[in-house]
């Protein structure tokens, strides 16, 4: 089965009206009908969830539209993998690339681990990584 690894912000663009949720449903749609298995780290889902309670606080999102956001993240076509032992990976892409925190890091080793493309909506981390990682991809790309 063909597989790829997403980053929260690029469910979150799937899940929410944002800048490029258009190329997002198109991305979605195409893998689903390929039957291309999305794949994130476990805490991708609290990382989702995070994204959505900081557009209430902003006033992006009304709670009432957060609430049928959430339930539409909770039916995510995404498998959060657990078997995957990617932590060391990640603490050696984190070191190689400089990042202050983990999270990136994880999705990427993840990624590799599985042999699998890793699709972001993040120009910064794309940016920073594309020339050493060449299975990252960025949303419009």
């Amino acid at each position: 089965m063909n597989r790829v690894c997403v980053d929260a912000g690029l469910a979150i663009k799937f899940i929410t009206p944002e800048e490029d949720s258009a190329l997002a449903e198109t991305l979605f749609a195409h893998w689903k009908a390929n039957g291309t298995q999305m794949i994130a780290p476990p805490f991708a889902m609290a990382e989702i969830d995070s994204v959505l309670r900081q557009k209430i606080t902003r006033g992006e999102l009304t709670q009432a539209v957060a609430d049928t956001t959430f339930r539409l993240a909770c039916r995510l076509p995404v498998a959060f993998d657990t078997e995957t032992n990617y932590r060391e990976r990640a603490w050696e892409i984190a070191k190689e690339f400089q990042f202050p925190q983990a999270y990136d890091a994880a999705y990427l080793a993840l990624a590799e681990l599985n042999g699998c493309e890793f699709w972001t909506a993040d120009k910064k981390l794309h940016e920073r990584v594309k020339d050493k990682l060449k299975f990252v991809r960025l949303l419009g790309e």
